[in-house]
């Protein structure tokens, strides 16, 4: 069934919201992207012109920016009654204290992309009570360029000649696709508050478990994996309700956990 009004996206030159585009537009859905070349993100009267002449039946929020803009968008949806959710990350979380990662846990970032993070969700909550937060991992798809796990483990293999796989990490994680479903369910049945959408939530898989899972399912029989235990951290989020399917589901080579 098509929608008259569309959603709005922003994000769309990015890696993750080209899926919730098409998985929108399967659904009936118009899609309408943020064009910063034309409507400035730093400018709020801009910004103000271009909602009210577009209209959107909702606002998925994926586009990095400022933690003002995102405020904005979530105040538009508020005064216009619509579906907000604003997309954050696992990163809000540092690896001191360990996880996994609970919805209601202190958010301890110290990197610059996890504390701009922190912001935007507390600019959103602030704007708009019914807004909603969905915090996510780190993504899969066989095609995607950009922040995208399998690209990044072939460009590894690349530029190192392996693929380093620490078996002390439990990673938050997802397929691009499955995570698309799960934004546009929120956006389709709201439920307001921080969500979290991770597939190795339940399982908890290691790292390296993933990453020979990942090497079977698409093919990578060149990668050289190197097994390690640097990095510690059990960086799974935790809570989200089953809203999405676990990773054994999606990788036919890991065992259930």
């Amino acid at each position: 069934m098509a929608h008259a009004s569309p959603i709005l996206i922003t994000g769309l030159n990015g890696s993750l919201a080209p899926r919730v585009a098409q998985a929108a537009q399967q659904r009936g859905y118009a899609v309408v992207g943020w064009d910063r070349s034309a409507v400035p993100p730093e400018s709020t009267v801009a910004g103000a012109a271009f909602l009210a002449q577009l209209q959107p039946r909702a606002i998925l929020h994926l586009a990095i920016g400022s933690e003002a803009w995102a405020g904005q968008l979530a105040a538009y949806a508020a005064q216009q009654g619509v579906a907000f959710v604003f997309t954050s990350t696992a990163m809000v979380f540092d690896h001191v204290p360990d996880g996994p990662h609970r919805v209601g846990d202190a958010r301890t970032a110290k990197d610059d992309y996890g504390r701009s993070k922190i912001r935007s969700e507390d600019a959103t909550m602030a704007a708009n009570a019914a807004a909603m937060v969905a915090r996510i991992g780190w993504q899969i798809d066989p095609e995607v360029v950009g922040n995208n796990m399998l690209r990044a483990l072939d460009d590894w293999q690349l530029r190192e000649g392996c693929v380093a796989a620490s078996q002390a990490w439990r990673p938050a994680c997802s397929l691009m696709t499955d995570t698309a479903a799960a934004l546009l369910d929120l956006m389709e049945h709201p439920q307001p508050g921080v969500h979290h959408l991770d597939s190795n939530a339940e399982e908890g898989h290691s790292f390296d478990r993933i990453v020979a899972a990942l090497q079977t399912q698409y093919q990578r029989l060149h990668w050289q994996i190197r097994l390690h235990a640097d990095y510690v951290h059990d960086q799974r989020l935790v809570g989200g309700a089953g809203r999405m399917p676990r990773l054994s589901e999606r990788l036919g080579t890991l065992q259930p956990g």
